[in-house]
């Protein structure tokens, strides 16, 4: 089996590490949250001050758990047990959506798959982060607003990055 030592991409014209993409939106990503983290350390330590949690706050997601722990343990053991075991030939051939394997699975695929895959999930964990805020926008204030305008600002600093350098960009 051929070693794969280094994947380069050629966004036009210029040849691009897949490293490098992910190294940039790692560190934009580190950046905001220390800059988030900076920008209102006095509301945090403010609300770590003002509650007391202790460990009977969190029972009910103890149960919670537990309890949807073991009804999907139930229902799959259930299903183990109670379901045919019928195993024929035509059961036991793989497929794909209802259409039948061609080929070689092992063939090579396009790096631009992986990149908008990277793409997608870094984008969509910096979606998560605006989650705090929508929650706590009247209790963060105007510095708080400040914040997710610096947060935003670096979001789009990375979309235009990737756009500038052409990794949405499908013809070959």
């Amino acid at each position: 089996m051929q070693k794969i030592k280094d994947v380069s991409v050629f966004i036009n014209g210029i040849p691009i590490n897949e490293n490098e993409i992910l190294r940039f939106s790692l560190k934009i990503l580190l950046l905001s949250l220390i800059l988030y983290i900076i920008l209102n350390m006095e509301t945090l330590i403010l609300q770590s001050t003002m509650t007391t949690n202790t460990s009977m706050d969190f029972l009910p997601i103890v149960i919670q758990l537990i309890i949807a722990i073991g009804f999907v343990g139930i229902i799959m053991l259930a299903t183990h047990l109670l379901g045919p075991k019928r195993k024929t030939k035509d059961k036991l051939v793989n497929f794909e959506s209802g259409i039948p394997s061609v080929g070689n699975a092992r063939e090579p695929m396009a790096v631009k798959y992986f990149l908008v895959a990277i793409l997608f999930v870094l984008f969509d964990v910096e979606v998560i982060f605006f989650y705090p805020y929508a929650v706590n926008f009247k209790a963060l204030g105007v510095e708080g607003f400040y914040a997710v305008l610096l947060f935003v600002a670096f979001f789009f600093s990375g979309f235009y990055y990737i756009i500038k350098k052409g990794a949405l960009k499908w013809e070959d």
